[in-house]
């Protein structure tokens, strides 16, 4: 009996991780577009960027901070390595998965999810909230469209919120010992009637509002902030 239904690649259980790339090196070998996107995505996410190709580097202010190398492929450029990205020819990605996991480094493939060890996620940044999507690489049209949507609704007075709020955590942490109070106060200041106040009134003036809140919800007997 014969199995008519088509084939698809396994649908990827993914695990959400969010990774400090300060100072750390990531290998990207390709210097197509998808390959410049992912160091640029490196890039913003603090780290550095070694790739690795045969196009020359282009010139402008975009790729000024990324250690071009306009040369075929070697395992030794993955010295030191974070993570790595294959964006190349099917043959080279399948000789810098080898290498990079012959080294313990966790590799991504472009195109190809079954292959890779880690997968990149839509993502979309205000002030300090990130927020990755990801479809397990079954879909990636549309975890770019829920990425758009996402983007329509955390909005820049919503970033401005959350810088508020970033401001005044070392503040409460510092002055609340109750860990109760201390939620109960974190939950307060995180009720969405701010972020509508942030979006229709004058900003600097919430800012203080929010402020004027902190003290009276911790109480008088506490130094001033």
């Amino acid at each position: 009996m014969t199995n008519d239904q088509p084939q698809h690649p396994p649908v990827h259980t993914v695990f959400p991780l969010f990774v400090n790339l300060s100072g750390r090196l990531a290998v990207v070998v390709g210097g197509g577009e998808v390959g410049r996107r992912k160091a640029q995505a490196v890039l913003a996410g603090g780290g550095r960027v070694r790739l690795v190709c045969l196009e020359p580097k282009p010139a402008g202010t975009a790729f000024a901070a990324i250690d071009w190398h306009a040369t075929p492929y070697s395992d030794s450029y993955l010295d030191d390595a974070f993570l790595v990205f294959a964006a190349a020819t099917a043959e080279v990605n399948r000789q810098v998965v080898r290498d990079a996991r012959a080294r313990g480094v966790l590799v991504n493939v472009a195109d190809d999810p079954v292959a890779s060890d880690f997968l990149m996620p839509a993502t979309l940044r205000r002030g300090p909230l990130t927020v990755a999507v990801s479809t397990g690489g079954t879909a990636p049209a549309l975890a770019r469209e829920v990425r758009r949507l996402l983007d329509e609704l955390f909005d820049d007075a919503f970033a401005s919120w959350l810088e508020a709020l970033a401001d005044l955590r070392p503040v409460i942490l510092a002055r609340v010992a109750d860990h109760d109070q201390r939620r109960r106060l974190f939950r307060q200041l995180a009720d969405r009637a701010w972020w509508e106040r942030f979006r229709h009134e004058d900003q600097e003036v919430v800012r203080r509002m929010l402020h004027d809140e902190v003290l009276r919800l911790v109480g008088p007997e506490s130094p001033p902030l």
